[in-house]
């Protein structure tokens, strides 16, 4: 039984060793969804508690009407954010990080903090690298 164990793994060293190969195509998804810019801004800007949409709106620039509520299901459907809605004229509707998003916050902190640190930097090496290419 071992052995069919050791041989379903997805890699043979590194951190993708002990991940079975039937579960490699999921993981890839969660990533996908967690790794998402906007996905990452709204489990950030949500740590302070519950939002309102026109709230997360308006503390995410850049982000479309459209793609805030995409990514507000899709990190619904996760299990990552909840939304209750509450029986008011007019409705209301608030927005929070569930137990499973909170866990990925301090993460997702860390991640936007190190971009903040070095995007100077980041811009710099790409200034030069399209220097570098331009001139080849």
């Amino acid at each position: 039984m071992q052995n069919d164990v050791a041989t379903a793994m997805a890699a043979a060293a590194g951190p993708c060793a002990r991940i079975p190969t039937e579960d490699m195509a999921f993981i890839r998804q969660v990533l996908d969804r967690v790794g998402d810019k906007w996905s990452m801004l709204i489990i950030a800007v949500l740590q302070g508690g519950a939002l309102r949409y026109t709230d997360l709106q308006r503390q995410i620039p850049g982000i479309s009407q459209r793609m805030l509520t995409h990514t507000l299901r899709q990190l619904q459907h996760d299990g990552l954010i909840t939304r209750t809605a509450y029986a008011e004229v007019p409705p209301r509707v608030e927005y929070t990080l569930a137990p499973l998003g909170q866990g990925l916050n301090d993460i997702v902190k860390q991640l936007i903090g190190w971009a903040a640190d070095h995007h100077d930097e980041i811009r710099g090496n790409r200034s030069r690298a399209e220097t570098a290419t331009s001139q080849s």
